[in-house]
């Protein structure tokens, strides 16, 4: 469902968004053509991505125990790593996966900037280390729920990488806080939009106020 573009047009002090620009204003019947510039049709991007053409990427994605794959905030969720190839690397009860295929759908955060070349040429090889590593053995030490699971797996091997750069480990507060949480909300209200356009083609809302025009308001 929410794989389409979603499309914002204001009009008549309402703010519509759809998945694509209508002819005449749903509200007021009035046609969009000849608008304000204000006014013109804007693309809201959407949050989710490839995962498996995002190569360094931290990813997430709707556990497989959830059917339909959403984000609805109310379902559990499952993250990866992915080296150069797009391959994504994740840990679960039976080990380390490496999938080639399920990701197609989830948020992405990036992990090494294009110009850190010497980062990109280790990539893999930090990457397949780390994995193999006794830790992520489920006969040496079982997957846990909430001390041993995918996230801590994540967030370990981005530290790791993190200490090569001579840089502080983050906490798992901090990198949620700062990066997952952020995406997972936008995420969230995105797939929540979607559903809410395609129940009557239109989903529309008062428009807010731009801070200029309140002050001008106030004035």
């Amino acid at each position: 469902m929410d794989s389409k573009n979603v499309i914002k047009v204001s009009h008549c002090q309402k703010d519509i968004f759809c998945f694509f620009v209508p002819k005449e204003c749903p509200e007021c019947g009035m046609s969009i053509r000849g608008c304000r510039l204000e006014e013109a049709p804007i693309s809201i991007p959407n949050p989710f991505s490839n995962g498996h053409k995002t190569p360094c990427c931290f990813l997430v994605a709707p556990a497989e125990e959830n059917t339909h794959r959403e984000f609805d905030g109310g379902t559990d969720l499952h993250t990866g790593i992915t080296d150069t190839n797009g391959v994504v690397f994740n840990y679960t009860k039976t080990g380390v996966r490496r999938d080639q295929r399920g990701w197609e759908r989830c948020i992405s955060v990036p992990l090494v900037q294009p110009d850190m070349f010497n980062l990109l040429n280790q990539w893999d090889q930090y990457l397949h280390k780390f994995s193999g590593a006794e830790l992520w053995d489920p006969a040496y030490k079982k997957f846990d729920e909430e001390t041993h699971n995918c996230y801590n797996y994540s967030l370990m091997f981005i530290n790791c990488i993190l200490a090569t750069q001579r840089r502080n480990p983050l906490t798992k507060d901090q990198f949620t806080q700062s990066f997952v949480l952020p995406r997972i909300k936008r995420a969230c209200k995105y797939t929540t939009l979607c559903k809410d356009i395609s129940k009557k083609q239109f989903f529309i809302v008062e428009r807010l106020m731009r801070e200029s025009e309140k002050d001008r308001g106030e004035a």
